[in-house]
């Protein structure tokens, strides 16, 4: 493994350590300056007070975890990806979807990066939405 793999393997792990202990601050700290934020099925949010604000919003809509996260990266370090588990529960209605009642769902997701100078240039998380709702609406 380079030393650019690893840094940006080390790097895309403290991100989901960061969001996995609730903490916004360390997760926009390894983020860039004008990080390009693609949410599943969503906008893009561009810069860091864009995905701030976004954070702050999960942090009052969900409560989550991710599990059985792997990580990949490219040897030049300038891309990953990671697939996971997340483990949530929905705490407050997000507009447009299914009224929020404290409902606990399970859904495979991922995400891909692009890297520069040792922190997170771009995120982009997938997972199925309609297999979401379906969850959350049981």
């Amino acid at each position: 493994m380079s030393k650019a793999d690893a840094t940006a393997q080390a790097t895309i792990a403290a991100y989901y350590a960061a969001f996995n202990a609730g903490d916004p601050a360390g997760m926009l700290a390894l983020v860039t300056e004008d990080v390009e934020h693609r949410v599943n099925e969503g906008g893009i949010r561009r810069g860091r007070e864009k995905f701030a604000e976004f954070c702050a919003h999960m942090g009052v809509s969900y409560r989550e975890e991710l599990q059985d996260l792997v990580i990949f990266t490219s040897p030049d370090g300038t891309r990953g990806a990671a697939e996971f588990t997340v483990h949530g529960e929905y705490l407050k209605t997000d507009p447009g979807l299914p009224e929020a009642r404290g409902q606990r769902y399970v859904l495979p997701a991922g995400a891909f990066f692009d890297l520069r100078d040792g922190k997170i240039a771009r995120i982009t998380t997938f997972y199925n939405l309609s297999d979401w709702v379906a969850m959350v609406s049981a």
